[in-house]
């Protein structure tokens, strides 16, 4: 069974919208499928719709934005009711929050000569409220000053970079709450992404795992082999479950297409067992 539990629509930084997502699923032949967009869970009831018309499994999902240790971790939330009160009130206040960050990344890119940054960032984004760095990028690649989004975010967005702002995001163990009072599961998403030392992933690890976290993106888009090897070992560690995603937002930019991340170590126990809505 071919699986993917980690993509985005145009509803945050992808640009299909959630029934094409669903299509394109359709054409790899996925049977198992999460919508997971950043902070914004608008687009399931479309995509759900629609991949009951291609007989694909649907999972309702978020992909949380988490501050921790001066680094943006984020947290899938799957299998969640997207209709949830208190996971809608805190979805609407991180997407407060990624408005003025974004509105300060146009500032700084003005400032470093990419002229009508925010206007241009804006004519990518189909959603006002969750301007993001890939919007940003799109432009500047856009305008010819860089062959990629991947080259933007090395020269411009990245930590460390001009265009790059610091930004304080949901706690983790609120974000945890959030999908759990949405009834989801939590899954911590492309860990090898982040710049942790080895003592800041352990609290990490901990925190999430005291806080009711279930699994880790073992396959994901943004992991190599050696990548896959050392999180199949913290979840076997742990006892956490694994998932798999291939974190795609466009088939010209995403590494690894729709339902194409490699699969699981047959000896972890994947996380759509325990979603109700994946039986």
């Amino acid at each position: 069974m071919k699986v993917d539990l980690h993509c985005h629509s145009l509803v945050s930084d992808g640009v299909l919208t959630p029934a094409e997502v669903v299509r394109r699923a359709a054409a790899n032949g996925v049977a198992l499928l999460a919508l997971t967009d950043h902070d914004e869970t608008a687009g399931c009831a479309s995509a759900e719709a629609e991949a009951r018309l291609w007989s694909i499994s649907f999972v309702p999902g978020v992909e949380i934005s988490v501050s921790f240790a001066d680094e943006t971790i984020h947290v899938l939330g799957l299998g969640i009711d997207p209709d949830d009160p208190a996971l809608s009130e805190g979805l609407q206040r991180v997407r407060s929050g990624r408005d003025a960050r974004a509105k300060r990344i146009a500032e700084e890119l003005e400032r470093h000569g990419i002229h009508g940054a925010w206007e241009g960032a804006l004519r990518f984004a189909k959603n006002p409220a969750l301007v993001s760095r890939a919007h940003f990028a799109r432009y500047i690649v856009s305008l010819g000053l860089m062959r990629s989004v991947s080259e933007v975010f090395e020269y411009y967005l990245a930590k460390g970079k001009p265009g790059y702002v610091q930004h304080e995001w949901a706690v983790l163990e609120e974000a945890l709450a959030w999908i759990h009072r949405a009834g989801g599961v939590a899954v911590l998403a492309h860990p090898a992404r982040y710049r942790l030392s080895t003592s800041q992933f352990a609290e990490l690890l901990r925190r999430f795992d005291e806080a009711g976290g279930t699994a880790i993106e073992v396959s994901s888009g943004s992991h190599g082999p050696d990548d896959m090897r050392r999180w199949a070992h913290v979840a076997r560690q742990w006892g956490f479950a694994a998932s798999l995603g291939s974190d795609f937002h466009s088939p010209g930019e995403s590494p690894v297409e729709l339902g194409a991340a490699p699969p699981l170590p047959p000896d972890l126990t994947p996380v759509w067992q325990l979603l109700e809505c994946a039986l």
